[in-house]
């Protein structure tokens, strides 16, 4: 590690950027923005007058005891999230390995056995059990598996019929709808791409045309839509990206206009990461924004743009830093979007994933690290592809490229995905 960064520098210079000026006049969107920046300002001024010598700390034990409960048990609040079970599971334990906290057997087996009734008898698996195949829970429930990275929960996964149903929901036009019958978004093509390499399912039919597609959906600003000519959004950025370096195609995308449009998501006052243009800052885009650049990184390196990729890093890794670990943990545990919000499993997880990214990620060969406070707010490194630990990413590929094709003879996962 090069050193501890002084204690709140970027919050000194940084955020020393005036606060939103709106020129007189005054919109929906204004007003929001300047009541989030008075409540950060108010966040920081609060933490400086009770810390004489300020070094921000992740709330490392709340954090855990919030989320070993939340995998027991739930509040009635979360009865909306019946479809996305499997999401639970991946958010939690993700967020437990991101803090390398052990997943105590008993718990990891009953996890198995509960993603196992969410597997649907087409193949792929469903939101709860009893439920319809659906790409988001089957790509939440195949990364929940390859993080416990056991025989009991590799073999849950029915690859022959996870292909299958990802033939089912596959398009002529080379993109994928979410389920059967259901919406087509670029989100789809990256589900169905991280399973298929992961689980070794991946042949040239399953993806005929996807690259073509997805390029479709980067528009004007330099960010990817959910669909072609819509707005630019940072997590279907994110998905079609991965999505894209997963198939071996991200050199087709216009790499500095998406650079471009990246690092502007980057709040000049706050320092985390909104989503689109003239919206809030939130802290789940700190991994979906952040998480890009790593793959940026390597993309325009890889085209030959040598000195563009080895100026200083792409984003302001201090500021975001502090934006998580000042304004996004809740005091008992879990973390928000922005100060004054419910925390909750999604925020937690993409949080702690973005102030992993924000950590670990910072020069050319990206096993640099950078940690704001002391060594103790650390956390594991993540995939930026898959987002898991990357040591769970190759036992996964280890394990499932062993295994022979269900169907026709492709190619494997390219090998720059392994590290």
């Amino acid at each position: 590690m090069d050193g501890v960064p002084t204690p709140l520098r970027c919050f000194n210079e940084y955020h020393s950027a005036e606060m939103l000026v709106d020129d007189g006049v005054e919109t929906v969107t204004s007003v929001e923005q300047k009541k989030v920046e008075r409540s950060i300002k108010e966040v920081v001024s609060v933490y400086k007058q009770m810390h004489s010598l300020p070094q921000p700390t992740l709330l490392r034990e709340q954090h855990y005891q919030y989320l070993k409960k939340g995998l027991r048990h739930l509040s009635d609040a979360y009865e909306c999230l019946d479809a996305s079970r499997p999401w639970l599971c991946f958010w939690i334990l993700h967020s437990l390995e991101l803090l390398e906290e052990p997943i105590p057997t008993a718990v990891a087996s009953d996890v198995c056995q509960f993603l196992s009734r969410c597997q649907s008898p087409t193949g792929g698996f469903s939101g709860g059990p009893g439920q319809h195949a659906h790409l988001a829970p089957t790509y939440a429930a195949v990364n929940a598996l390859c993080i416990i990275g056991t025989e009991e929960s590799y073999n849950i996964i029915d690859r022959k019929k996870l292909l299958d149903f990802l033939l089912s929901v596959k398009q002529p036009n080379g993109s994928f709808v979410m389920h059967v019958g259901g919406e087509v978004d670029v989100r789809s093509a990256y589900c169905a791409a991280s399973v298929a390499t992961l689980t070794n399912i991946l042949t040239p039919k399953l993806f005929e045309d996807t690259a073509t597609w997805i390029l479709s959906c980067q528009n004007w600003e330099g960010g990817l839509s959910g669909v072609p000519g819509l707005e630019a959004h940072g997590g279907y950025t994110f998905c079609g990206t991965a999505a894209l370096v997963i198939l071996g195609k991200e050199h087709m995308l216009d790499l500095k206009a998406l650079l471009r449009w990246v690092v502007s998501r980057q709040m000049r006052f706050e320092g985390g990461f909104q989503g689109r243009s003239n919206k809030l800052v939130d802290g789940c885009y700190s991994f979906w924004q952040a998480g890009l650049l790593p793959l940026l990184h390597r993309a325009l390196f890889k085209e030959g743009e040598s000195e563009l990729s080895r100026q200083h890093w792409m984003f302001e890794q201090q500021a975001l830093q502090e934006y998580i670990l000042l304004c996004c943990q809740n005091p008992g545990g879990g973390l928000v979007d922005k100060p004054g919000k419910s925390r909750d499993f999604y925020h937690t997880c993409y949080c702690l994933s973005g102030l992993s990214i924000a950590q670990h990620f910072g020069n050319m060969d990206l096993h640099h690290e950078m940690i704001l406070g002391e060594e103790e707010n650390r956390l594991a490194p993540t995939h930026p592809v898959y987002n898991i630990c990357p040591e769970k990413v190759s036992k996964a590929l280890q394990h499932f490229h062993q295994l022979p094709l269900p169907r026709q003879p492709g190619p494997l996962a390219p090998d720059h995905l392994e590290s």
